[in-house]
């Protein structure tokens, strides 16, 4: 009894010393990831708690929850949230409507079919400055859009889509850029369908309209959601474009665009600011959490 209690401990003492050499190697990695990630949100968390303005100078002050507070009563900051939402909604949902027409068409052979993927996945590939740069200067733009050539040509005035329109010129940018990685989505879950319950279908006598929306659809949904989280993750953290096409001029304005001119952008009040990026780091966090969660109930081949 004695001998097999001995062999048990050294078998758990063995797989306690593979465990860390196992992962001896990841603690690196690890350390770099918390200095470069937790140590500055901890500072920040403090700062939230300041009251810390550059210029003109101030000693910075302890004031506990009061910046948090100060967000409820102030407007502009509703305004940035609200211009959050209304923005990232609208690029997720147009994006995601657009990318599975695109996962449809290019669900089916033809010819020239890899050469079209590529083209239409390129957007995704452009730097953020550089697409917002583009189409400010040649699609947006009064004198040399490409919008304005083609109101030309049809007998309409030109328009300066910027300045009337500041947000939606954004979220159109967004749409672009991001209907790429949400057709990719799509079309990863069209194709991992089960090709003989369709086939099964169509010998029934079924429409194609109802394989899609009684069968495929369905399938999609995971995919779907995860295109949804994902984007939603990433684009309400949108800063780029905001600076480059508006410079956050009004109507155009998100969260992360306002924490910046209340810090280094003009505003120098460090605390208000870190209190404001708390809120959008919660925000996110919520986000991924769902995203994690549908991302592992589809690797897991579960429907969530």
């Amino acid at each position: 009894m004695s001998q097999s209690t001995d062999r048990e401990e050294q078998l758990k003492k063995l797989q306690r010393r593979e465990g860390w050499r196992r992962r001896l190697p990841l603690i690196p990695a690890l350390l770099f990831t918390i200095v470069v990630t937790q140590v500055p949100f901890l500072l920040s968390l403090w700062y939230s708690l300041t009251e810390w303005k550059i210029v003109p100078p101030e000693p910075r002050t302890f004031i506990g929850f009061d910046n948090y507070v100060d967000l409820l009563d102030n407007r502009f900051f509703r305004e940035a949230v609200w211009t959050s939402v209304l923005m990232t909604v609208s690029a997720v949902l147009l994006s995601l409507l657009l990318g599975t027409l695109l996962a449809l068409l290019l669900d089916r052979k033809f010819f020239g079919q890899g050469f079209v993927r590529t083209l239409l996945i390129t957007p995704f590939l452009v730097m953020p400055v550089v697409a917002g740069l583009v189409w400010k200067t040649q699609v947006f733009s009064s004198s040399f859009g490409v919008l304005n050539w083609l109101l030309d040509v049809v007998g309409f005035e030109r328009i300066e889509f910027v300045t009337r329109w500041p947000l939606w010129s954004i979220v159109a940018v967004l749409v672009w850029q991001w209907t790429p990685f949400m057709m990719l989505i799509v079309l990863a879950g069209l194709q991992g369908q089960d090709q003989s319950v369709l086939e099964a279908a169509r010998v029934d006598g079924a429409s194609s309209r109802a394989m899609f929306f009684q069968i495929t659809l369905p399938q999609l949904r995971p995919y779907l959601e995860l295109g949804i989280l994902l984007g939603s993750i990433y684009l309400i953290q949108v800063f780029d474009y905001v600076d480059v096409i508006t410079g956050g001029g009004p109507d155009s304005t998100n969260v992360p665009y306002f924490v910046f001119q209340r810090s280094i952008g003009g505003g120098w009040q460090f605390g208000q600011a870190s209190a404001y990026s708390i809120v959008v780091v919660i925000a996110s966090i919520i986000i991924a959490t769902f995203g994690l969660r549908v991302l592992s109930n589809l690797l897991e081949g579960e429907k969530p």
